[in-house]
């Protein structure tokens, strides 16, 4: 048992998983704090995407991961008389990032092979933080039973974090906060004929409800609660599809879908990420993305300062780029939630004729994940382009690198014409730092990325 690390993450969920597996395959001496020894055995995320996955295969369990995987199944919007009125879909193969775009995953099975890979990266310690106090060079933290320093801490400990409450830091609500109740089933085959074979967003005033198809014979429904209902029984909510004799109960917790990003994502030596920083109500299924995504960004940049590749103003870009981006996709989530949501009659009425006029009378399929924004400022080249902050096509390269046309096939080939250039410079979290038309714009680039690394 060692006492002095480079980094210590507080939280063994999929974010601080994820972030300590990632820390610890980048060579640096990472402690992971969870209370729980015991992976929760029931789902609470649904879905996960291409860039999740590709994160995964960074740390080398996406082939583990793909069998608790399924593709996700369009979701159909259906109006206030049972129109369909939108409707979300994926794109078709190929697949530029070499994953399906959307999918839903069996949260307990990839939890298990996520906390396998950080405990053989990283060390675990099974305990509980009670205390943190920053110094000039490193952290101290009081656990439970011992206390550790660490350079720096990255706090993955959920909605309730301690690390932001030992900060001070409060969220920013970005209001949204209804009461739903969320159910997940195991359903028979029999009670898998009764029902849907797509998801559905029934936009219904008198209860708004969603129904989701995850593996296997996992359904879940989201159902949004009255103010008056207290303790409602959930098959007395489920009776429009399914009895008792279809199903076996896995999971029904009532939550408040909030929309609220923490005003600050670091404050000295430590940082937020995942819940801890943002929560958004669930309607793409994009919040572990999220906080996966926040695992992706500061992992490397940590690294980079750590072993002296860059300097500490790096880390100040991470609050920049993901706060960002989770406030404009929070606010994508926002406007969806307010589809599904709306309670009065003639105002649905009025939101069916609005998106059926918006479809030209014929709804067609949107991709999830044109939802989803590039990051806008940060590590990112001066020189403007559509392509700065985009993902970058699975060319199967690591770490901060130059990708070239003429070096380039497939997908990534066709990425090059798409964007009218030669070569691109990609971060080690596959987020494009800037493309080049030419060597000479090239060499010009890879000096700007010296200059904002120092």
């Amino acid at each position: 048992m060692n006492d002095s690390y480079d980094v210590a993450v507080v939280g063994l969920g999929p974010v601080g998983a994820t972030c300590t597996a990632l820390l610890g395959t980048l060579g640096l001496k990472t402690l992971a704090i969870e209370r729980e020894e015991a992976v929760y055995d029931k789902p609470r995320a649904f879905s996960l995407d291409h860039e999740v996955m590709r994160v995964f295969q960074d740390l080398g369990i996406a082939a583990a991961v793909a069998p608790h995987t399924a593709p996700f199944t369009p979701s159909e919007y259906y109006g206030v008389d049972g129109q369909l009125i939108k409707r979300l879909g994926a794109l078709p193969p190929p697949w530029p990032l070499g994953w399906p775009p959307s999918m839903v995953f069996n949260q307990p099975a990839v939890d298990a092979l996520l906390r396998q890979r950080a405990a053989a990266l990283a060390e675990v310690a099974y305990s509980e933080l009670e205390e943190l106090e920053q110094a000039k060079k490193e952290v101290t933290l009081r656990l439970r039973d011992r206390t550790v320093t660490a350079k720096y801490v990255v706090g993955c400990d959920g909605a309730a974090s301690t690390v932001r409450r030992a900060l001070g830091i409060e969220y920013e609500d970005l209001q949204f906060d209804e009461q739903w109740l969320v159910i997940d089933l195991l359903v028979s085959e029999r009670g898998l004929a009764k029902l849907p074979k797509v998801s559905i967003q029934y936009c219904e005033p008198a209860r708004p409800s969603t129904y989701l198809i995850g593996v296997g014979s996992h359904r879940r429904w989201e159902l949004m609660l009255l103010p008056e209902e207290k303790d409602p029984d959930p098959w007395k909510l489920l009776s429009r599809w399914l009895t008792p004799d279809d199903a076996q109960l896995w999971r029904a917790a009532a939550y408040r879908f909030h929309a609220l990003v923490a005003r600050q994502w670091r404050r000295g030596r430590v940082f937020l990420a995942g819940d801890a920083a943002h929560q958004q109500p669930p309607f793409t299924g994009q919040g572990m993305c999220q906080g996966i995504r926040d695992a992706a960004n500061l992992s490397w940049k940590l690294h980079h300062v750590l072993t002296a590749k860059a300097g500490e103003r790096l880390l100040d870009t991470y609050e920049v780029e993901r706060r960002a981006h989770a406030k404009r996709l929070i606010a994508v989530v926002k406007d969806i939630g307010t589809v599904i949501c709306e309670r009065n009659v003639d105002r649905a009425r009025a939101r069916d004729r609005w998106h059926l006029a918006q479809a030209g009378g014929e709804v067609v399929t949107v991709p999830r994940q044109h939802l989803i924004p590039p990051l806008e400022d940060g590590f990112l080249s001066s020189k403007s382009h559509s392509a700065n902050g985009t993902l970058f096509p699975n060319d199967g390269g690591t770490g901060l690198r130059t990708v070239k046309l003429g070096e380039s096939e497939g997908a990534v080939a066709q990425w090059f014409k798409n964007n009218a250039c030669t070569a691109a410079i990609v971060r080690p979290d596959h987020y494009v730092y800037g493309v080049a038309r030419d060597d000479a714009a090239l060499e010009r680039m890879l000096k700007d990325v010296a200059k904002q690394l120092r």
